[in-house]
């Protein structure tokens, strides 16, 4: 697995990469907030040490939640009820105060990834809205039972809302999950392509634009 770990300390640092190498896993570390967005893309699971030298942790993790669901384990010397809570609830996936036993940190990296495959194995890859139909495994879509071309970018924004459908996503979302950047010009593309999308699919109704957030796919009943 990849692990992303951000970590100030270099001897701690260096300890869990290598317990973490001798058990499989591929670990990047950083020390700074800012390196946890830039990196977080390109890894599965992400270690964080709440006490960064650049921000607070918790802002981190607020911040990486708005554009990816990637599995979160804190691992920090901060373990106060109110910051264990305020994790917790930002959506880390476990919490575990320093100093802490390499073998149960490694348990709890096991259990949220299995608990992560469960889910993803279970999620449902067929999402119906309406007489809207978005196959994601097949890449197909169908409007009242007759298939629509979509282009590649057009079918990706679509899967993002579609895999969600039901939930408000963030444009910053959208275009991390798509593009992979969130610059004016590629937003400016996001709102050109979503046109396109709108279109195409002749159901207005089920692309709903949230002001001053994002979109949202189907109805919350669907």
């Amino acid at each position: 697995m990849q692990i992303l770990l951000a970590e100030d300390d270099d001897g701690v640092a260096a300890a869990l990469v290598e317990v973490l190498y001798d058990h499989g896993h591929v670990t990047r570390r950083v020390r700074y907030g800012r390196d946890v967005l830039t990196y977080h893309r390109s890894s599965d699971l992400l270690l964080l040490d709440l006490g960064l030298p650049d921000t607070d942790g918790l802002d981190v993790l607020r911040t990486l939640r708005a554009v990816s669901d990637m599995s979160v384990v804190v691992l920090t010397a901060r373990g106060d009820e109110r910051s264990v809570v305020r994790g917790l609830r930002l959506g880390a996936d476990d919490y575990l105060v320093k100093p802490v036993r390499l073998a149960e940190l490694l348990a709890r990296i096991d259990a949220v990834t299995r608990r992560r495959a469960a889910k993803a194995a279970s999620a449902v890859r067929t999402v119906r809205a309406g007489d809207v139909e978005v196959d994601l495994d097949a890449r197909r879509v169908l409007v009242g039972g007759a298939e629509i071309e979509l282009t590649a970018k057009e079918f990706a924004i679509l899967a993002v809302l579609a895999g969600r459908a039901g939930t408000a996503v963030s444009r910053e979302q959208l275009l991390d999950e798509v593009w992979g950047d969130a610059s004016h010009t590629v937003s400016r593309s996001l709102d050109v392509h979503l046109t396109q999308v709108r279109a195409k699919l002749r159901r207005p109704e089920l692309l709903t634009t949230i002001r001053g957030f994002g979109y949202r796919f189907g109805d919350h009943g669907s």
